[in-house]
């Protein structure tokens, strides 16, 4: 989140606590306790996006781990796909000599899953 989204959220917060404090004054609270009222609904509204967080960072659902297990997935698919193309490219004597190097039978080289 960026600097700029952090105040307007901060800024979202103190309206509403206003908006709140007016909304809960014209139901019929007076003076403090449209203040708490409006005061005690704003803490259980942190409360619950506190824990929401808190609910993500345990089960590992954080926008940034998201972010980095989709690159991981596109970054894997493409070094396959690169290692293959190099591998394809190479003539088929060094081919053989780099599967019996690392030990993989010619055979073994066409069974995909």
């Amino acid at each position: 989140m960026t600097r700029g989204k952090v105040l307007l959220v901060g800024l979202a917060v103190l309206a509403l606590g206003g908006v709140g404090y007016v909304a809960f004054d014209a139901a019929g609270f007076e003076g403090f306790s449209a203040g708490i009222a409006a005061q005690a609904v704003l803490v259980l509204i942190v409360m619950v996006w506190t824990g929401s967080y808190l609910f993500r960072v345990v089960t590992g659902r954080m926008t940034y781990m998201e972010q980095r297990r989709r690159y991981r997935d596109v970054y894997d698919v493409k070094a396959v796909e690169d290692l293959e193309a190099r591998f394809d490219s190479l003539p088929e004597e060094e081919q053989q000599a780099l599967l019996k190097k690392i030990g993989v039978k010619p055979d073994q080289t066409t069974a995909d899953p």
